[in-house]
């Protein structure tokens, strides 16, 4: 290490050469099967998935999930890109795990551990909202739906939250309960979908509200509808309740119907992600990591007047940014990168280096072929001082609109580098990459990529 520089929210943490994660090592991939065993939950579709021809799997929130449908020969991930953006999809996302928050002091509670005024949230509707740690740190992040007036639902990217929620709540005095509950979601994404739901619910799709909730009913189930999702493309949400019974009764259905209108069961799909600009927790940031520093910036409201986990550190943070004095070393970016090798799946945090002086300095966070724009594309962590020099924009969300001339050398493994051994090169671009045509997909993409804050 070259001299003590602490970490902006972790002043223990020496980031003097910290240019990837701390439990990082490059170990590439490994041609070992994926253990199927007790410890690791399965979805109440997991069963459903395997039948439909998932054959890859990964874990998130302490769940299979599935990542692979259609066999390579049969054209693998660029048919799943396919069915996504030119038909429809049926995702299992069911490791989006629910988390309840009821009782006569939701609204307080959930006030306390969110950035975002909670008050702001109406009954039946939904935001895209974060919770930090008390340095400023991202814990989660998740759409927190508002199904009834003192009940609140964290739809959770991957993570504990549970345990931090209760423990926050512990000797505090709010009249809460805080629990998982048997929900459980599927999506059906891309631009046939509307015409899905209409064909599955007795309601047009005009009565599902961007970011609405909408009661329905499903193969006799009683389901929460939201036009929401994960993709970038037009999509929905199928709340499921009591699940682990009623799986079955809503997913057949949705597949039959997803299958009618051209489309199949497919894997949620990170090419797509990447290119709109929708963050991975894990990935593209983590407890490390201040939503300044992810274009997430907006999550940090002006006129919040209550107190909340994180508050202090984060209105800090943001006066500096205003004052122009951005606090941190790094920051998240676009990039867009020279070549043709299809990089298929990023198996590490691969580094970035300064072409001038060959200094590593950054990292890739996530990484992926873009059929439409025919790059790679991929989000990253550059010195904000790099970035600083070669703008004239403020190192705030904008920044990720902002037309940056700024180089740097990605390395990458042998197997997707035009030449072994050697860098390719990688601008920083606009981030989403590409808007979809739809416009409430538009609107998804900006809000999950911190282009609006409206949701």
């Amino acid at each position: 290490m070259s001299g003590h520089d602490p970490h902006p929210n972790h002043s223990s943490v020496d980031q003097s050469d910290r240019t990837v994660p701390r439990n990082l090592r490059q170990t590439g991939d490994a041609d070992i099967d994926l253990v199927i065993s007790t410890r690791v939950r399965k979805s109440p579709f997991w069963h459903l998935s395997v039948e439909e021809g998932c054959h890859e799997a990964t874990v998130y929130n302490h769940m299979y999930h599935p990542r692979a449908y259609i066999d390579p020969e049969d054209g693998g991930a660029e048919a799943e890109y396919d069915l996504l953006v030119n038909d429809v999809a049926l995702w299992d996302v069911a490791v989006e795990r629910q988390i309840r928050v009821e009782g006569p002091d939701a609204e307080a509670f959930v006030n306390r551990v969110i950035t975002r005024d909670a008050t702001d949230i109406d009954t039946k509707r939904g935001k895209y909202a974060i919770c930090c740690n008390q340095d400023g740190g991202i814990l989660n992040d998740f759409v927190l739906l508002r199904p009834d007036e003192d009940e609140f639902w964290f739809s959770l990217a991957d993570g504990d939250l549970l345990q931090w929620l209760q423990g926050i709540d512990y000797g505090t005095g709010f009249d809460v309960d805080i629990d998982e509950i048997d929900v459980s979601p599927m999506q059906v994404q891309g631009p046939k979908s509307p015409d899905v739901i209409e064909s599955l619910i007795d309601a047009a799709v005009e009565d599902v509200p961007y970011y609405g909730l909408l009661e329905a009913t499903i193969g006799g189930v009683s389901v929460l509808v939201s036009q929401t999702g994960f993709s970038g493309e037009a999509g929905f949400e199928i709340y499921v309740r009591e699940a682990t019974e009623n799986a079955e009764a809503v997913w057949n259905p949705v597949l039959e119907t997803v299958t009618d209108h051209g489309g199949a069961a497919a894997p949620v799909n990170g090419r797509r992600r990447i290119a709109a600009g929708i963050l991975s927790l894990g990935q593209d940031m983590d407890h490390e990591m201040s939503p300044f520093q992810v274009n997430l910036g907006y999550q940090v409201p002006d006129d919040k007047n209550a107190e909340y986990v994180g508050k202090a550190e984060l209105e800090h943070q943001k006066n500096a940014i205003e004052d122009s004095e951005f606090p941190f070393t790094h920051k998240l970016v676009g990039l867009k990168m020279a070549g043709e090798p299809i990089i298929d799946w990023a198996s590490d945090f691969w580094i970035i280096s300064d072409p001038e002086t060959g200094e590593e300095c950054g990292y890739l966070t996530s990484a992926g072929w873009n059929p439409d724009l025919e790059a790679n594309v991929a989000l990253g962590y550059v010195p904000a001082a790099k970035l600083q020099a070669a703008t004239d924009v403020p190192l705030d969300d904008s920044v990720y609109n902002a037309d940056i001339d700024l180089e740097f050398a990605v390395h990458l493994p042998d197997e997707y580098a035009e030449t072994p051994g050697e860098p390719v090169y990688a601008t920083v671009a606009e981030v989403p990459f590409k808007q979809s045509e739809n416009p409430s997909a538009r609107e998804q993409a900006k809000i999950h990529s911190g282009d609006g804050g409206d949701e």
